[in-house]
This record gives C-alpha cells, sequence and structure tokens, in this order.
C-alpha cells in the first residue's frame, strides 16, 4: 500500500481528483493496473490514462483511442465511455449521437485487437445488438451502459427513454449472450418513483455496480444534471433471478447528494474500484458551485472525485463525503 492510498480523511473539500472528466469510469484489471476513461467536455473523443496505482492516474498521460466520425452514427455527443475486460478481450461501451439528429442516443462499442488497450487499435463493433425476440429496445434515447457478472451469467444494464409522452428515462437490465449481443429482451429495472428523481426532468441514468459479502448494489444517478443531479440505490441478493425486477430492493431516499457545506454539487454517474487492500471505492463526478449558465451539460466542470465506501453493521455500503480520497 502506497502512502497516499493510506491517506484517508485528509481531503481538500471540493478539490478534484481529475478536472473536467464526468462520467468517470475506472477499472482495477487483473494485473493491478487501473484504467481511467471518462466524458471529456467537448464530447468528441475516447480517453484512457493507466497507471500502476489509483491515486497516480491523477498526472498519467492521458491518449485518445477512438475520435468520432465527422457525419452518421457516432458523429457528436460521445458520453459515458466504460472498459471492460471480458473473455480475454478489452471492450468499451459508450454512447454517441448523430450531428443531424443530435438527441439520438444509442450505445456503441469499440473492441480492442490487442492485450493494450492504450497503444493497440481499436475496432468499430457498431451497436450492441439486442435479442432475437426484442424489438423494442434501443429504439430510442439509450445511453450509459455498463455490464457486470453474477453466478455464471452477464448482464446489461442500460438507460433508455420511453418513445412517447415526456420522455421519463428508465434502467432496463437483460442477460448478455456476447459482449456485442443480449440474450434476453429488456427487463424494465427501476422508473423515476420519487421526487428527488424528477427534479426538471424525470431521469434514472447511468447505472454502476458494487458487490459486498453476496449481494449486488447497484447505484444510479436521478434528475437534471446541474445541483440537483443525485445517486440512488438498488440491491438484490447475488443469487436471486435479477431479471426479475420484484427481487431487487430500491432506496426511498438518495444515498448521495449536493452538499453545499462542502461545496459540492450535482455528485452522480459514478463507477467502482478497490485499492489493493479490498478496500471499495466510489469514483463520481461533481461541480463545486451550484449556478450554472446555460445548459449544465455544456458546463465543463464537472470533476472526478474519489469517496472510501464504509459498510454498516447490516453490509450496506455508506456514502459519506468524509470519506473523499484525495491524492
Amino acid at each position: 500500500m502506497t502512502e497516499k492510498e493510506n491517506n484517508i480523511g485528509s481531503t481538500v473539500y471540493h478539490q478534484a481528483f481529475i478536472e473536467q472528466r464526468a462520467d468517470p469510469y475506472i477499472l482495477r484489471h487483473t494485473d493491478g493496473r487501473y484504467y481511467f476513461t471518462a466524458s471529456v467536455p467537448a464530447y468528441d473523443r475516447i480517453v484512457l490514462r493507466t497507471a500502476e496505482d489509483l491515486f497516480s492516474l491523477k498526472d498519467a498521460e492521458e491518449v485518445t483511442i477512438w475520435t468520432k466520425h465527422e457525419s452518421g452514427d457516432m458523429s457528436l455527443h460521445i458520453w459515458a465511455p466504460e472498459l471492460h475486460y471480458i473473455d480475454g478481450r478489452w471492450y468499451l461501451y459508450f454512447a454517441a449521437s448523430r450531428t443531424d439528429d443530435i438527441w439520438r442516443l444509442r450505445p456503441y462499442i469499440l473492441a480492442c485487437e490487442g492485450q493494450d488497450p492504450i497503444r493497440d487499435p481499436w475496432k468499430e463493433c457498431g451497436k450492441i445488438r439486442r435479442s432475437d425476440d426484442d424489438i423494442y429496445s434501443f429504439e430510442a434515447f439509450s445511453l450509459d451502459a455498463t455490464t457486470f457478472t453474477a453466478g455464471d451469467a452477464r448482464y446489461y444494464v442500460w438507460a433508455e427513454k420511453v418513445s412517447v409522452g415526456i420522455q421519463i428515462s428508465n434502467l432496463y437490465i437483460a442477460r448478455m449472450e456476447s459482449p456485442t449481443k443480449l440474450a434476453t429482451a429488456q427487463v424494465l429495472l427501476t422508473t423515476p418513483d420519487y421526487d428527488w428523481e424528477r427534479v426538471k426532468i424525470w431521469v434514472n441514468e447511468g447505472p454502476a455496480v458494487l458487490k459486498h459479502d453476496g449481494r449486488i448494489y447497484l447505484t444510479y444517478s436521478a434528475s437534471a444534471t446541474g445541483a440537483e443531479y443525485c445517486m440512488g440505490m438498488l440491491s438484490i441478493d447475488e443469487t436471486d433471478d435479477l431479471l426479475d425486477p420484484r427481487r431487487w430492493k430500491k432506496e426511498r431516499y438518495p444515498v448521495l447528494c449536493s452538499d453545499p457545506e462542502r461545496g459540492i454539487y450535482g455528485p452522480g454517474h459514478n463507477s467502482f474500484t478497490s485499492l489493493p487492500d479490498g478496500r471499495d471505492v466510489c469514483v463520481f463526478h461533481a461541480r463545486n458551485y451550484a449556478e450554472i449558465e446555460g445548459d449544465p451539460l455544456y458546463d465543463p466542470n464537472r470533476h472526478t472525485m474519489l469517496m472510501e465506501i464504509l459498510w454498516d453493521p447490516d453490509g450496506r455500503p455508506v456514502f459519506d463525503y468524509e470519506n473523499l480520497l484525495h491524492a
């Protein structure tokens, strides 16, 4: 363990870990190396960083591994990339729209043609393919896909807006047949039920998975992307039927929201990683001010922050700004 990794509780509040990087995703690979990717303010490319320890990501070289198209699919709004290593191969899941239809967000995939995701070339795999019996998925605004395993199955969770009415953003889950195709039709996992999920717009998005003592915790983000942005949580036993929405427990209140006293606003779109000693870390973005001119989506100052996750006596994760980590 490095001195930085043991330096808990010395956080400078509202100081970013990595500035102007929203929707952050950090993967600790099987060899112990860390990889970082996130949305860049221009929404025009996918970047990666790697380092031997978590805190060295802050100053690691950032490499552009893919750039948006000039027109057509994947030509605008390159959002929320996630890096995964599946069956011996690197994959990047991300969302993108079109210059001629800017809100036509759809989920896309890149596959690395080597074992070094920073230096080796990437191949475009197109959109994620829905199952053969699914006629609905990815026909409307779809983004923020993540993937995880439970037992011997792999699952895909994503946000998609209903195609009629006021365009509510829900979370859906399906089992995967392969890294690029779903095996089952979508199942509605959660919809914005509560007032804190409906501020300005009705949104559930940005799913992220954390496992602990046989239980799966799935966090997500809710409401518009300003100071009202916050994180909710679902949970389920790992051995339950993950495609049965009745088996999931949804928390009545957010697990993380703005804290004006500490100058942290709009926390959300998180991921999870871990330190070498097994401690869990929540990786999320937030701003250090509440007032935003214009559309919050185009304000560049959503910064990556780190928070150690503690566990209460019932084995539930505790999200507390007192546990912010700082490099």
